[in-house]
């Protein structure tokens, strides 16, 4: 026959059994309190003859900054859903958009809606390949499976040219043209920070690569100066490695 407690016996119980998985909640989150996101924000600054003269009228080329968590972050949206396809147009002898960020894993697709056949190929960094001779009206697409910066072009129009960044973190930021970037949402925590410029010279990036500490209210990371070494950009081999003609004038 079981035995009957005394009512003030059986809160006590009921009180005990509730802190055994009441309290160690409350702890872990004294411990490990929510974050806020922080707002982060960087500028580069320096020298260039053409770039950095106060009445330039060349303006800062395009440049992205990227974070890579050094410590284990939640799981992003984007890295367990589906991906969405990427699209780089073929418009009027122009790649639409000149820049493109994906995340590593998207496929990127290159519609042509010129009425005159294009060749795009990346054989220089991040992603290589050759989508061939296509028409108007088609669509070829590529898979960037890992992470990289590619060079984009067309065989056939020299003054084509675009840029795909494969990215493995969410938390990046392109520039304004004064060279300012701002990162939103961005947990506190410890990060690689990588940039590119357009036109400036792999070895000059990789000398900007740093580990940086986010906090919360220490968003900034202040001015990162460097000398540019900005390459003419729009010059470039055809997929041949030669020289495009330019006397030759394609009937499409």
């Amino acid at each position: 026959m079981p035995v009957k407690l005394a009512k003030p016996m059986r809160i006590a119980l009921l009180l005990l059994s509730a802190s055994i998985y009441i309290f160690p909640l409350i702890s872990a989150r004294a411990l490990n309190p929510p974050q806020t996101p922080v707002e982060v924000t960087a500028r580069i600054s320096g020298s260039h003859p053409s770039i950095f003269k106060k009445d330039r009228k060349n303006k800062m080329p395009p440049a992205v900054m990227w974070l890579i968590p050094l410590t284990s972050q939640p799981a992003h949206a984007s890295s367990v859903e589906q991906r969405p396809s990427y699209t780089l147009l073929q418009k009027n002898k122009t790649f639409i958009p000149h820049i493109l960020i994906v995340p590593v894993g998207s496929t990127v697709l290159f519609p042509n809606t010129d009425p005159f056949f294009h060749n795009v190929f990346s054989l220089f960094d991040g992603k290589r390949f050759d989508l061939g001779l296509y028409e108007a009206g088609t669509t070829k697409s590529v898979l960037f499976s890992r992470e990289g910066v590619s060079y984009i072009f067309c065989n056939i129009h020299s003054e084509m040219s675009a840029v795909v960044l494969a990215l493995s973190t969410p938390f990046y930021g392109t520039s304004d043209t004064e060279g300012n970037f701002h990162l939103n949402n961005v947990p506190a925590g410890a990060y690689e920070m990588r940039l590119w410029i357009e036109g400036e010279k792999q070895q000059q990036l990789d000398r900007l690569t740093k580990h940086v500490r986010i906090a919360p209210g220490e968003g900034n990371l202040g001015s990162i100066h460097l000398e540019l070494e900005i390459q003419q950009t729009g010059i470039h081999l055809n997929k041949f490695g030669e020289p495009y003609n330019p006397d030759t004038k394609p009937a499409y």
